[in-house]
């Protein structure tokens, strides 16, 4: 028995069912409505799963439309969209009031563009249907010239409580039941991809245990802006705890991503309280770093993520914007080199029996024998302090 999917099964059908975007809404209303005045073309540009090209089927049906559908990245010279397009815009259907034309995906024009942008803005000049045109990034060069023959229109990354209730909403139309917090994680992980979050609720409905959506093979690496939104939105539990296990990124370069972001976020008590977490975290890192206390990494890594998740009041909602820790991340890099530094010197001054503080001196000078491969298998340098080497030789 084949299994229908979610997203189609799901798909908006009218105005009134996209969800999170209402000024986009209201702009192609507004579009369609002054078609004849001048107006032939508008893009619709946003993150994958905002509803882009949903949007134009919803359109086409409200209007009683025919919607000719061409998907931009099989058509990047002019002779093709010469042939496919042009009749397409000056054909009347057959069977419906009107005719507007899908060009889906324009950013694949720009691949190998052999004039298929120019030949698009020559067809919206002399088009007799709406076109509606979408992208993920329409701010490429070679688009200067499309951008100012059609409106612009942004759709945003939809809210995750805004997906977390159209989620419910379909639970509830399967009559099936998913935890509270997996809809919330689900939500939050989607990062604005109403289609992504559909296709795990599909998943995680159909699993004996629907957590284990949280922990698939498809999400145990995340992003750290991922993790920051489920932190500082999300209700903390369990699987908060086990947050950065899923992160390629050292745990102190986390912290930095933390601090630097947790004022986006947190205001009054909410923020004291996640920076005492945080004065806790450096107190468990230094005991490590000091006494080799390995056994608080556990402690740093809980305060860094459920302490800091739960230092909030209620559950917060719109899209942030994170930031890079740049200032501070540069500080931290170069304290990193500078361990690498002094652990070489360490190695060098045990086997020529010198001083450490002796080896570092003469670093500027002892470096130039140090770059020999044999000298670093003599030393047993690890593969970072080799790699620190050459780079500071170059």
């Amino acid at each position: 028995m084949t299994t229908t999917n979610w997203t189609e099964k799901y798909r908006p059908t009218y105005f009134i069912d996209i969800r999170g975007q209402e000024l986009a809404v209201e702009k192609i209303k507004e579009f369609i409505r002054k078609f004849r005045k001048g107006e032939k073309a508008i893009i619709l540009h946003g993150p994958s799963g905002t509803g882009k090209t949903a949007m134009a089927y919803v359109a086409a049906k409200e209007i009683h439309s025919e919607l000719f559908e061409l998907n931009a990245s099989d058509l990047r010279n002019s002779q093709k969209l010469r042939e496919i397009l042009s009749p397409a815009t000056k054909q009347k259907s057959l069977t419906k009031k009107g005719k507007i034309i899908l060009v889906d995906e324009v950013d694949g024009i720009s691949e190998v563009d052999r004039g298929g942008v120019t030949e698009l803005i020559r067809l919206i000049e002399s088009t007799s249907h709406p076109i509606i045109i979408t992208a993920n990034d329409i701010w490429g060069k070679k688009f200067s010239e499309l951008r100012k023959k059609a409106e612009l229109v942004q759709l945003k990354e939809i809210d995750y409580r805004t997906i977390k209730n159209v989620m419910i909403e379909i639970l509830r139309k399967e009559r099936k039941f998913i935890d509270n917090d997996i809809l919330t994680n689900i939500a939050i992980r989607a990062k604005g991809d109403l289609r992504a979050a559909i296709n795990d609720l599909q998943t995680a409905a159909s699993l004996e245990d629907p957590s284990q959506i949280l922990f698939d093979e498809r999400n145990k690496e995340m992003d750290i802006f991922t993790a920051l939104r489920l932190i500082f939105k999300g209700k903390p539990d369990k699987s908060t705890l086990r947050l950065f296990d899923s992160i390629n990124m050292p745990i102190d370069q986390i912290l930095l991503w933390i601090e630097e972001n947790i004022p986006a976020e947190y205001q009054g008590e909410e923020l004291a309280k996640a920076y005492d977490m945080l004065s806790k975290v450096d107190i468990f890192k230094r005991r490590i770093y000091r006494q080799q206390y390995w056994r608080f990494l556990v402690y740093e890594n809980a305060l860094l993520s459920y302490g800091v998740s739960s230092a909030k009041t209620n559950e917060k909602t719109g899209f942030t914007s994170y930031k890079k820790p740049t200032r501070i991340l540069k500080i931290w890099l170069n304290n990193r080199r500078i361990e690498k530094k002094k652990s070489i010197a360490k190695k060098y001054a045990r086997y020529v029996h010198v001083g450490e503080k002796r080896a570092l001196r003469e670093f500027p000078t002892i470096k130039q024998f140090l770059i020999k491969p044999e000298v670093q298998k003599e030393l047993r340098l690890s593969e970072e302090e080799v790699e620190y080497l050459n780079k500071i030789e170059q």
